[in-house]
């Protein structure tokens, strides 16, 4: 009985039993594409487009800037504006705010100021005057009221006013009365041209009337004599 050799293997040229599995090429993983959201791209197109719109309003807001003159240095009611009370400045200007543009700064030269000039601010056309505050045949009466006698309302240059004699006492009053009619308060009609701040300490306030030529020698006798009130006047005189 012949033996039969059952063969465990062949080995093959190189070494490597038949039985051995030739490795393959190794297959890559698959990779779930991701899927898109459509409200997440549309958000994201929104928000580029957004920010692209208010870039291009800052430029525009950059770009439109208007030259205006400003004021550099504290000028006084009635005082002559200089080169050097004034500079320029670029800036976005809105339509409803009137001011004097740059080109026009020499032609504000040498105007007066109508109201207190800050430093910082923008000069407008109101502001200026050619006109002298006091004007040809007025006289320019300083009165100083005590705390109790300042109006509550901001006095301004430009306002019309009135000068009300009040009772007075002794020689100065005296003088004061001779121009009075009896049992009627004489009036003298003014015009507020500059109001100084409250005095530290007094609390008085200086406040600058012009009147015509012929009265303003009887306003100052009764501001001598402490026979004087300030009474604001109707806008317009009504």
């Amino acid at each position: 009985m012949s033996k039969i050799k059952e063969r465990t293997g062949t080995p093959s040229a190189n070494g490597v039993s038949s039985q051995q599995a030739v490795a393959g090429p190794v297959a890559p993983p698959r990779v779930s594409a991701r899927r898109r959201r459509p409200g997440v791209i549309a958000l994201s197109l929104a928000l580029i487009a957004a920010g692209g719109a208010g870039v291009a309003v800052l430029l525009l807001q950059v770009g439109d800037r208007t030259p205006v003159v400003t004021v550099v240095r504290e000028v006084q009611v009635g005082q002559v504006l200089t080169e050097q009370d004034l500079g320029e400045a670029s800036v976005a200007l809105d339509p409803a705010v009137k001011a004097v543009r740059a080109d026009d700064l020499k032609s504000v030269v040498g105007k007066r100021a109508a109201v207190e000039l800050k430093p910082g601010s923008l000069l407008s056309p109101s502001q200026v005057t050619k006109d002298s505050l006091v004007k040809s045949g007025e006289q320019l009466v300083p009165i100083g009221l005590k705390p109790d006698q300042v109006p509550a309302t901001d006095l301004v240059p430009g306002q019309t006013v009135l000068l009300v004699r009040v009772p007075a006492q002794g020689a100065a009053a005296a003088a004061a009365d001779e121009t009075a009619d009896d049992g009627v308060p004489k009036t003298i009609a003014g015009r507020v041209v500059k109001a100084s701040k409250a005095a530290p300490g007094t609390g008085v306030v200086v406040v600058d009337v012009a009147t015509s030529a012929k009265d303003g020698p009887i306003a100052a006798a009764w501001v001598s004599a402490g026979a004087v009130r300030l009474v604001l006047d109707a806008p317009d005189g009504r």
